[in-house]
């Protein structure tokens, strides 16, 4: 899984301790573990409780919950700077999701008692913490949204824009953070009524596909398509 890193360097570089005293870095450090995962691991499984929360310093976590049918559903896919689990641990709650390792990651695992201490000391700190916790909840009141009021289509666009980022117009190459199965359970969609939709985008010419990567012809011209005979696939299909 690699060397050891520099704990106390990495917390340093995080947007969220940026602002941190040196002497506060090294509370945090002192407090934290580094956790290794390969592909395929599981973190931790739906009800466990948590003493602290993670932060991704590379690789891909997968948080998903299962319906009593068996049928996953992802959450949320956190990616290197990105940190989950400050929600529960605050709660002192079972974690409502499983997360599990999509790809070779490694982790930080922090200690309650070293955010609560930063708090305790650091207003700004508390600040961001609860600035971050608010546009995660802002993110999943937007997926409710697009669920309920937006069509298989316009959730697939909306995706591929997202990742294009920029430019508004003009072509852009965008890399898929997973797989295309999981890719589905995060929009809400089957695979097949994304298979459809991307192959409907591919036979209008506004997209190439090669494995995960996917050509966008015109970043304009997509966000204006709207391919009614699939409009009506609300709910995934």
């Amino acid at each position: 899984m690699g060397k050891q890193i520099d704990i106390g360097r990495v917390l340093a570089n995080l947007p969220l301790f940026q602002q941190l005293r040196e002497s506060e870095i090294a509370n945090l450090a002192a407090g934290t573990r580094e956790i290794g995962l390969s592909k395929g691991r599981i973190l931790f499984q739906k009800g466990c409780l948590l003493d602290g929360f993670y932060v991704t310093v590379y690789g891909q976590i997968k948080l998903a919950f299962s319906s009593p049918q068996g049928n996953e559903k992802v959450v949320s896919l956190v990616g290197p700077g990105q940190s989950f689990g400050e929600a529960v641990m605050f709660m002192e709650r079972p974690c409502p999701v499983m997360a599990q390792a999509l790809e070779d990651s490694r982790l930080l695992y922090i200690a309650k008692r070293g955010i609560f201490a930063a708090i305790d000391h650091d207003s700004a700190f508390a600040r961001r913490l609860l600035a971050g916790l608010s546009m995660r909840l802002h993110g999943l009141i937007q997926d409710v949204e697009d669920y309920s009021l937006h069509s298989s289509t316009q959730r697939v666009i909306g995706f591929l824009l997202q990742l294009a980022s920029t430019p508004a117009s003009g072509s852009v190459i965008c890399e898929l953070p997973a797989s295309k199965h999981v890719i589905a359970s995060r929009l809400n969609l089957s695979p097949e009524t994304l298979s459809r939709i991307l192959h409907s985008l591919i036979e209008s010419g506004l997209i190439t596909v090669h494995g995960r990567r996917i050509v966008v012809q015109d970043v304009a011209r997509l966000s204006r398509f709207d391919d009614l005979p699939h409009s009506s696939c609300a709910k995934g299909g």
